[in-house]
């Protein structure tokens, strides 16, 4: 521990106020009483959002301790479906607010500063002290008892200032840079879907001067609804052939299918239905349909995925990626949202008889699906670049706040 600096618990250096407890007949569409919960707090940035507040009677009379304030922190002391539990927001401006029963605020005493604190409670050691509290006990409720045990490093109040001015310039350029990270991902993704789309858009010209032409997909090749062979039956499963399920279908956002998850066995498959290697497979049912996968092999798979396999006189790469283009998703969509059920689905008779452009030479097709293939491979290198500078940028952030609470800055006087 750097000289000066010393080691309190959190119990000795802030104050703790419970939020307001009211009941469900308080809540109104709209009133002046507003309140904050736990979904008010980003869990991934640790800051406010002000989408779906809680409003209250305006007759109800708030106190003042049950109010966010400037230079607080508002904290979560119950765990919800998006693990809540101890996540923190800095108040730094005035608001009429409330906070709810589920939330705490933290009120820093005058010898230590809100964002100096703010920032210990998104640091790794705090973290590690909340996930530490939890661990194997199934805690759904942060104890301020339990809370005041953390440990808060706590130099000297001006240099606790210094810190918090290098730390904000720190994290304003970190931020700047992963908004950059990002835009370039994003532009790299969008990169091939641009190109995707003006192939698909330019054939449309093209069918009428005779280069390209329009067939349904039954016309293309053999399409199939997969099925499932009795699972109680337990000699139907084994690692015969793979059994692909929509989750396995286009898995990691680039047409690949996931082969190892579950498979048939030899007698499973004379139950099942076979799909050739080359066969484009394709979600036709609930929140992913439309979701399309190339099978690089033999497989089967379930009846919530409809398959081509096409005839020779055209490319199956190409036919995959006419299924993936704007044009034939949204086909898919309008076919499946008309369907009378609760979610969308399209079946094998309406599926295939959708219509796909194509050239007409083979030769074509196959240059398409080169051009494609290659800018896939570009955008994917790309992708891989930006992610690891978006983790790399990640760890900077967490090394920083490692070095800043152990006393390792560099501070300049001035």
């Amino acid at each position: 521990m750097k000289q000066g600096w010393e080691i309190k618990k959190l119990g000795e250096v802030v104050e703790f106020l419970r939020g307001l407890t009211y009941s469900k007949k308080d809540e109104v569409e709209f009133s002046n009483n507003m309140v904050l919960r736990s979904n008010n707090i980003n869990v991934l940035t640790n800051k406010l959002n002000f989408a779906e507040l809680r409003y209250i009677r305006d007759a109800i009379q708030i106190s003042p301790n049950k109010m966010v304030s400037k230079g607080t922190l508002l904290i979560c002391t119950a765990n919800g479906s998006k693990n809540h539990l101890g996540k923190v927001a800095l108040i730094d401006s005035d608001l009429n607010y409330a906070f709810g029963g589920f939330m705490g605020l933290i009120k820093p005493l005058d010898n230590l500063h809100p964002v100096f604190l703010y920032y210990v409670m998104t640091s790794e050691g705090y973290k590690k002290f909340i996930s530490e509290l939890s661990d194997g006990a199934n805690i759904n409720n942060l104890k301020f008892s339990d809370l005041s045990n953390f440990e808060v490093p706590l130099p000297p109040l001006p240099e606790q200032k210094r810190i918090v001015t290098i730390l904000d310039e720190a994290f304003a350029a970190i931020a700047k840079a992963k908004e950059n990270a990002e835009k370039n991902l994003q532009n790299a993704k969008e990169l091939f879907e641009s190109y995707l789309q003006s192939v698909f858009e330019n054939g449309k010209l093209k069918i009428e001067n005779g280069e390209w032409e329009e067939k349904k997909v039954n016309e293309i090749g053999n399409a199939q609804t997969g099925t499932t062979p009795k699972t109680i039956e337990k000699e139907n499963y084994g690692n015969f052939i793979p059994f692909i399920k929509p989750a396995d279908v286009d898995f990691s956002s680039k047409g690949d299918i996931r082969y190892n998850n579950e498979g048939l066995s030899e007698i499973g498959l004379k139950k099942g239905r076979k799909m050739e290697n080359g066969s484009i497979l394709m979600v036709c049912i609930g929140a992913t349909i439309g979701k399309v996968g190339y099978a690089e092999q033999e497989v089967s798979c379930n009846q919530q995925i409809n398959s081509l396999t096409t005839k020779k006189e055209f490319d199956p790469k190409f036919i995959y990626y006419a299924m993936t283009s704007k044009g034939f998703q949204e086909k898919v969509i309008l076919e499946g949202k008309g369907a009378q059920a609760t979610l969308p689905i399209i079946n094998k008779s309406k599926w295939e008889n959708l219509s796909i452009s194509f050239p007409k030479s083979f030769k074509e097709q196959q240059q398409i699906v080169r051009k494609l293939d290659a800018l896939r491979i570009e955008t994917q290198k790309l992708d891989a670049i930006y992610k690891k500078k978006l983790h790399d940028l990640e760890e900077l952030n967490k090394s920083i706040l490692q070095k800043a609470f152990a006393g390792q800055l560099k501070i300049e006087n001035g």
